[in-house]
């Protein structure tokens, strides 16, 4: 969440003006921001799903005109609306199909009803992707043509951007790089579709604890062991902080899951040839700056280095997401732009 002192000011602001919408499980963002990507207001509300989608998509449209009054400008000045939703999701339609974290709100019509709420045309995507699009226009890979994201979380969301253009596909899952197959053997592990021998099955929060549990259900020592002898359940942070404390089982993990991330990132990146890999999401080990953090991530590199094709060697880059949070709606609203100016 952005802090009001780094809203940029409306005086020198860039018009027209594009309002985002990050819609989670949770909490929907909500942010307004100028022609080159500059938030200049924020709003938050919790998304209590319970209450259902009509519910929801008014609430969306009461909080962009929340922003456009504390910005002081008028709703005139908003060009457009971007929404960005978890999938899958029809793109033509705009209909949000059947989200795993939002189920009351299967089979609805959200980008027209966001839009009738609105008074706005709405650009629609898939959460991830439209991430991707925020890190690529504002964030990590502002310099960049082409970039492929991987969020790194429970499971394993991803977008592809080249040239503008992002690789959405006919029902958001374009760019589902969570799913790509990194183990064709009949003992994989499985994701959180059943599905085996996924990135995600081994990368995501759930397959990294599993495959901790795994080795201490083998009886080797480990500071984990002692957070299952007191009756809890390990989560990734336990292996971060046990990772940090110098134990040798958490370390593997943290490095095991380097690898695995590797191996998926080999064959995006043999498929896409992008100029910049960043890598998002709460399950970093701390991220940038941070030791445990930038070990994983130098990890990553040197074991996708030497698999790549000679000419690719030299170019690679790998980083760490810089908008966290925001990227989404930063990314919702950017894509609104992209469809606004194409049409204007």
């Amino acid at each position: 969440m952005p802090d009001s002192s780094q809203f940029y000011p409306v005086a020198d602001a860039q018009k027209p003006f594009f309002a985002g919408i990050d819609v989670g499980g949770t909490n929907i963002k909500i942010g307004l921001v100028d022609d080159l990507g500059r938030t200049i207001a924020y709003h938050t509300i919790p998304t209590e799903a319970e209450r259902g989608p009509e519910d929801a998509t008014c609430r969306m449209a009461e909080g962009v005109a929340l922003l456009v009054e504390q910005a002081g400008i008028s709703m005139d000045d908003v060009a457009r609306v971007g929404l960005a939703t978890p999938g899958p999701l029809t793109l033509d339609t705009g209909m949000l199909l059947t989200p795993g974290n939002l189920p009351g709100w299967w089979n609805f019509p959200i980008r027209d009803r966001v839009s009738q709420h609105c008074g706005k045309p709405v650009r629609y995507a898939n959460d991830a992707n439209a991430a991707a699009y925020g890190e690529y226009w504002r964030g990590a890979a502002a310099d960049c043509h082409s970039m492929v994201l991987l969020t790194l979380g429970t499971g394993i969301g991803g977008g592809i951007v080249v040239r503008d253009l992002l690789i959405e596909g006919a029902y958001g899952c374009g760019s589902e790089c969570g799913h790509i197959l990194i183990d064709s053997s009949p003992d994989a592990r499985c994701d959180s579709l059943d599905k085996a021998g996924s990135l995600e099955a081994y990368c995501g929060a759930y397959g990294v604890v599993g495959r901790a549990n795994d080795l201490l259900d083998t009886g080797v020592e480990s500071l984990l062991a002692q957070v299952r002898a007191a009756g809890n359940a390990i989560t990734p942070l336990d292996i971060a902080q046990a990772a940090e404390a110098g134990d040798a089982i958490a370390r593997q993990v943290v490095m095991d899951t380097a690898r695995y991330l590797a191996l998926g990132l080999v064959t995006l990146i043999h498929t896409i040839d992008p100029d910049s890999v960043v890598l998002g999401g709460a399950m970093n080990f701390g991220g940038a700056g941070h030791p445990l953090g930038e070990e994983f991530l130098q990890h990553i590199v040197d074991e996708v280095r030497p698999r790549l094709l000679p000419a690719l060697q030299e170019t690679l880059n790998i980083s760490f997401a810089k908008l966290g949070g925001d990227a989404g709606y930063i990314g919702a609203a950017g894509l609104a732009r992209l469809e606004h100016h194409a049409a204007s």
